[in-house]
């Protein structure tokens, strides 16, 4: 682990570990927990299942699954090819032939900012070992939502897993580090476009660019929004169930979600 790579041995691994394994030339990454004996629970989509954008992100949708295989893996007996969802697979299915990346948690400011590739690290602090894989189990049995790569995907998943924080607005779940940097970029490049009437010069543009793309980074964590609910997993599921999830206290990050009947 550190400023360059969080990329770690097996041996090292521990339950309740937030891990992750890139895709598709370090374009996008997918995440999930660690909860020991070889298993990773984690958040895919299906076959079909996928969210349409229109535009080069449909790519970046498909690189996120695990390797497909038509026939099941003989060590966890998953069918990735039929398995959307939450699910349980044995460490290598999860990596689908990618490394092993662990997840950082209550990183400090000059640390996250420094690791300017989105989706390694929150500012957010992880919560004890045994409640994110009891999370995770939970989840495993009563699902989380529909995928959408800007509103509910594996990262959202595993960071919910491990902090039990989700980004509320409107009944809305979601946006992930990986998520934040894909929109960051472009929102930065059209946010630095009025400097130029400051300057002209390219590297004074590049820098401000830069400035801007790291902020809404640093803004947008989950460890440092406010519109932040903390939600118990079993009440997560039972206000899902019922497709009317609301807030129903305003305040800190310490408000809860319920169903609506």
């Amino acid at each position: 682990m550190g400023l360059l790579s969080n990329r770690i041995a097996r041996e090292s691994l521990k339950p309740g570990d937030h891990v992750y394994s890139w895709r598709a030339a370090y374009v996008y990454a997918h995440h999930g927990i660690y909860v020991g004996n070889d298993k990773v629970i984690h958040f895919t989509r299906g076959r079909g299942q996928e969210v349409g954008t229109g535009t080069v992100l449909d790519i970046l949708l498909v690189s996120s699954v695990p390797k497909r295989s038509e026939t099941p893996c003989p060590t966890c007996n998953t069918q990735i090819s039929e398995s959307h969802g939450v699910i349980s697979s044995c460490l290598d299915c999860f990596l689908a032939g990618g490394s092993l990346y662990r997840f950082e948690y209550a990183v400090t400011p000059a640390l996250f900012i420094a690791k300017a590739r989105g989706g390694t690290c929150t500012l957010a602090t992880s919560d004890p070992a045994e409640v994110v894989v009891h999370r995770a189990n939970h989840l495993l049995s009563n699902g989380f939502r529909c995928y959408n790569l800007f509103k509910s995907n594996c990262e959202d998943f595993a960071i919910y897993c491990k902090t039990g924080l989700l980004v509320a607005e409107q009944g809305v779940v979601g946006q992930s580090g990986q998520a934040i940097s894909i929109i960051g970029g472009p929102i930065a490049a059209v946010l630095s476009t009025p400097f130029r009437l400051i300057t002209t010069n390219v590297y004074g543009m590049a820098v401000t660019a830069v400035g801007v793309y790291c902020a809404s980074r640093y803004i947008a964590d989950i460890g440092n929004r406010r519109d932040i609910v903390r939600v118990e997993v079993e009440d997560l599921t039972a206000g899902l169930a019922t497709g009317m999830v609301h807030v129903v206290e305003g305040g800190s990050s310490q408000v809860a979600l319920a169903a609506s009947s």
